[in-house]
């Protein structure tokens, strides 16, 4: 069950249902829930993914897993979990595991990365006849990405 703790009448549910599960001794599992990214952030990122691409001559895998989320978010992608040996490795953590903020960020660093460092302006997802070039580009070169 989901409880948004800032709504009084939600939190006093949520101390009763947890009174009554430490009443009855049950295993239970607290979870922060995080807000997130949207499906609106998702589809701009992947036209910005497309374009950055069509560009360059790259695939849309090597755009988002090279670029966009080891060279430029680095930091929010990159994570550590212990394998089935008791080793520490590190992965890349999926977009999907990225909240409306994380997100917002690391487009935002993509942008600044794809006009400073290669001399393409990524439009913001309110330029929306830019948008419409860009993803017209994306269709006329799916083929290659």
């Amino acid at each position: 069950m989901l409880y948004d703790l800032s709504n009084p009448y939600e939190r006093e549910k949520f101390r009763k249902s947890v009174e009554k599960l430490w009443r009855d001794g049950a295993r239970v599992e607290v979870k922060k829930k995080q807000p997130t990214r949207t499906l609106a952030q998702n589809s701009y990122l992947h036209v910005l993914l497309g374009y950055f691409a069509s560009e360059f001559g790259y695939s849309m895998d090597e755009v988002k897993h090279d670029i966009f989320k080891k060279r430029c978010n680095g930091d929010l992608f990159t994570a550590t979990r212990v394998n089935r040996r008791g080793e520490k490795v590190q992965y890349l953590r999926s977009s999907r595991d990225l909240d409306t903020m994380e997100m917002t960020t690391a487009i935002e660093r993509f942008r600044n990365y794809a006009s400073a460092e290669c001399g393409l302006y990524l439009p913001s997802p309110h330029e929306d006849e830019a948008l419409f070039y860009a993803m017209q580009q994306v269709e006329r070169f799916k083929d290659y990405l």
